[in-house]
């Protein structure tokens, strides 16, 4: 019933102009890794214009279901203008879903260098850019927000070189030396992606921090684990900010993104998520869904209920989190999965491997 409610008042807001919505007693804050990310510069713009792309259609259709007030989105290309991220905002403001306010800066994804920096002898490929990508801006961040984004104060953490953070778990070969090179890791940046902290102004007066980031896959590497220690320490950047290593950190805010990690069942440093999940300024909702507990079960230690992704051949996961800092109230939380039996079953299904993750917080 909330659910409906809610999607009333902003279709009724949407229709008359209102900006921003109606201010109601809970703000829903998502995370979701749609994995719209195009094969080429321009592509996803170009699908998006189309408006006649499966998974586009189940991808609004999910978010039209969940309704988020934040959303912090991967796996959306970036480009210089923000006509893809605008493209698809207008999707869903015809779907009665307005955001008004986004934003999204260039990531590391794509980013090229001169370098060899994934250790396999050649250059110019995907892996030599400083986060994984064929092109400039490809698989990126953006955020969706019913509520005014302070763009100028968000801060942007991508350019952190690896070797700078504190107590980096950088690469080695066997005997030590440096992995690839000591020219690569002189240049190397953290963030496979990136790591923002995006403020946003609330109704109430209030400044809500939405800390963003998308970790890079732990795996397809070689016996230097060099994705496995980065998935660790962009993890853990992180706790290295809310101890203040870069500044005041923020005082109200939503860790929301896709970590890549499951706390018990991957194969990376899983000491990183759970690291995390353990800190005592952020509190753990534990979303669930039905769609997720319906599956046959793994054999995994996590509950098949938290899962938020199905990577075929390998298996279901839980990596994408919001967590909330334990100043503020969860009034609920889920990820958005239906049963087999239940409507929008086959839209989660359509739209990506991963799931829309949701925690509703509560304002007096």
């Amino acid at each position: 019933m909330m659910a409906t409610l809610r999607a009333l008042a902003l279709c009724v807001a949407s229709l008359v102009g209102l900006s921003p919505p109606v201010w109601g007693e809970t703000l829903r804050v998502a995370t979701f890794n749609a994995e719209l990310q195009g094969d080429g510069p321009g592509l996803l713009l170009r699908d998006l214009m189309r408006e006649k792309s499966d998974q586009i259609e189940a991808v609004v259709r999910v978010i039209e279901q969940t309704s988020p007030d934040i959303l912090a989105l991967q796996g959306v290309d970036w480009d210089f203008d923000g006509a893809a991220l605008g493209a698809l905002a207008d999707l869903l403001a015809a779907s009665g879903v307005p955001y008004p306010y986004r934003f999204a800066a260039q990531p590391n994804s794509g980013m090229a260098t001169e370098l060899d920096l994934d250790g396999d002898g050649q250059l110019g490929g995907p892996g030599d850019a400083q986060g994984f990508g064929d092109f400039t801006g490809q698989s990126g961040l953006a955020v969706l927000s019913r509520y005014p984004i302070r763009t100028e104060q968000v801060q942007d953490f991508s350019s952190l070189l690896w070797q700078d953070i504190p107590d980096a778990q950088l690469p080695t070969y066997e005997d030590g030396k440096p992995f690839p090179s000591e020219e690569a890791q002189a240049i190397q940046r953290l963030s496979s992606i990136a790591h923002w902290i995006v403020p946003i102004d609330l109704p109430d007066g209030s400044v809500l921090s939405l800390m963003t980031f998308h970790a890079s896959p732990p795996v397809f590497d070689g016996p230097e684990d060099r994705n496995g220690r980065r998935n660790h320490d962009e993890i853990l950047l992180w706790r290295a900010i809310l101890d203040g290593e870069y500044g005041d950190p923020p005082e109200r805010f939503v860790l929301a993104g896709d970590t890549n990690l499951d706390p018990q069942d991957s194969d990376g440093r899983t000491q990183a998520i759970r690291a995390l999940l353990r800190d005592p300024r952020l509190q753990d909702p534990k979303p669930a869904s039905a769609g997720a507990a319906a599956m046959p079960d793994q054999g995994h230690i996590s509950q098949n209920a938290l899962d938020t992704v199905d990577w075929d051949g390998i298996g279901r996961f839980r990596v994408d989190y919001v967590l909330p800092s334990t100043q503020l109230v969860v009034a609920d939380a889920g990820v958005y999965w239906p049963a087999p039996d239940e409507p929008g079953h086959d839209d989660v299904l359509a739209a990506s491997r991963h799931r829309l993750v949701w925690v509703d917080l509560l304002f007096d």
